[in-house]
């Protein structure tokens, strides 16, 4: 997930509650990679000779789209970068390939999404990377502090003012380069994968067709099973290892035994070498709550992260207990640390903080778990509570109808049949969030790719020698299929133009 960890001026209270209520916020987050550094992980850079060929720029973004008041008319600036190293210029029509950045820095995209990079030469396409709203260095309000200071200046922070920022950057863009007989294909993984494909249904006229990779457009609503995606992190453990699968499986209670001793957290803590003495046994099933869900979410090849952590389950020494198991799985995916942090996955990020915000107004998925249904303790999603949670941490109530209100949701493939075109959906399904996607076709040109051992987003990071034929050929039917929107839409502007000489 790549959010980069440096804090941020924030009202003490939020930084608290960040930190402490994990278990009342277990959605888990979305985002196109992996978001902690783990042994054998390359790092997620670019290389200084791809970094000259990105260029810049800042758009002066209106903060309120969708209101007529004074104060909506303040402006900002959003960023957003150009590659023109493989473009074929307006003269010739050459498509506009568009990364949608989603709910972290686009520093940390630029060097990790493959699709624009690996297939924009012989597209001739001109390459656009777009910031969201509120990450980043495209923040209202002059300041990440009183961008974030409270909900009434948290209220412009929305999927539907994004894509509306969008639209306006990439008409800026086709203008300012005389660019409008160009098509545009925009390309989303994760939260970024929703925004494409309600982009191209809301602002067809922008956008030609759009990849959405990994995009839980379903896991809205009730329209998904709230135990689909613990369901899938505990299938793909237990085809992994069925002994590994149990091993998790037993240890929550043993966790739970332990903790009820006398002196029984000092123990834990020292057991699996945390960084701080637990205060409560929570803390540490949180973090292995994040571990496995992360190794299920991101299980790409060659590495797997499941098998990684199951082998250093089963490889420990016979005779050891089921805890030590356990500990040595988080070696193994972790590394051999000299401590490690219960609260890693949740310090007050920019990232932390504004997906918080964005679960707690209108992202809400309700995803849980039942009891003896998946590998993990149970933990249902309970609207109320949750509703609670965020009153008391931003002061507002989640609308967890929104989504499905704005963008439809309940009757998609009607919706989409009737309404909808140019899309390609794409699954890998060993991926959790694979639950909420779209996973067969709904028309001729709304289309679902999947691969069964696929993960979150993987098709739209860079190609690599090492890569599995399977991700080979789902790359080239989604590229087959974008040069067909592209061959009818060079065909539709030709006879336009006779029509209109006729």
């Amino acid at each position: 997930m790549g959010s980069t960890r440096h804090s941020f001026p924030l009202l003490s209270f939020l930084v608290f509650s960040l930190c402490v209520s994990a278990t009342q916020f277990n959605i888990p987050r979305l985002g196109t990679y992996r978001r902690t550094r783990i042994p054998n992980d390359q790092p997620k850079t670019m290389s200084p000779s791809k970094s000259k060929d990105f260029h810049t720029f800042f758009y002066k973004q209106t903060l309120d789209h969708f209101n007529y008041r004074p104060d909506s008319y303040t402006t900002f600036r959003q960023r957003y970068v150009i590659n023109f190293k493989y473009w074929g210029g307006a003269n010739s029509s050459a498509p506009i390939f568009v990364y949608f950045g989603a709910e972290e820095s686009l520093d940390d995209d630029l060097g990790v999404i493959g699709f624009l990079t690996d297939n924009a030469p012989p597209f001739k396409a001109l390459q656009v990377y777009i910031e969201h709203r509120y990450y980043g260095k495209s923040i209202p309000f002059a300041t990440r502090k009183e961008a974030m200071k409270n909900a009434s200046t948290l209220g412009y922070f929305s999927s539907a003012q994004a894509i509306a920022d969008y639209a306006a950057v990439l008409l800026h863009i086709k203008k300012k380069y005389s660019a409008e007989q160009s098509p545009v294909i925009v390309v989303g993984g994760s939260y970024g994968g929703m925004l494409a494909a309600w982009f191209r249904l809301k602002y067809p006229h922008v956008a030609l067709g759009a990849l959405a990779s990994s995009a839980p457009i379903l896991y809205f609503d009730d329209i998904a099973p709230k135990v689909g995606y613990y369901s899938i992190v505990t299938k793909d453990f237990k085809e992994t290892s069925e002994s590994c699968y149990e091993t998790i499986r037993k240890s929550w209670n043993k966790i739970d035994e332990v903790a009820s001793k006398r002196n029984g957290l000092l123990l834990l803590s020292k057991q699996f070498r945390t960084c701080r003495p637990l205060k409560v046994n929570n803390e540490l099933k949180d973090y292995l709550d994040e571990i496995y869900t992360e190794a299920a979410q991101y299980n790409d090849p060659p590495n797997y992260p499941v098998s990684t952590i199951c082998s250093g389950i089963n490889g420990a020494a016979k005779g050891t207990d089921i805890l030590s198991k356990i500990f040595a799985g988080v070696v193994a995916y972790m590394g051999n640390r000299s401590c490690y942090d219960m609260g890693e996955y949740n310090y007050p990020t920019e990232t932390n903080v504004g997906w918080r915000w964005q679960t707690c107004s209108e992202m809400v998925m309700p995803i849980g778990r039942g009891h003896n249904d998946t590998m993990f303790p149970p933990a249902p999603f309970d609207l109320n509570s949750f509703t609670k949670a965020c009153e008391d941490l931003f002061g507002v109530k989640p609308k967890p109808h929104w989504v499905t209100t704005y963008y439809g949701g309940q009757d998609l493939k009607l919706i989409f049949h009737r309404f909808g075109s140019n899309i390609i959906f794409s699954n890998g399904l060993r991926d959790p969030y694979s639950t909420g996607g779209v996973l067969e076709n709904i028309s001729d040109s709304v289309v679902a790719v999947n691969t069964v051992n696929g993960s979150h987003c993987l098709d739209i990071l860079p190609a690599k020698q090492s890569d599995p034929q399977w991700l080979v050929v789902q790359r080239k039917a989604e590229i087959k299929i974008i040069q067909g929107w592209i061959a009818n839409y060079y065909n539709d502007l030709v006879d336009f133009r006779d029509e209109n000489r006729a």
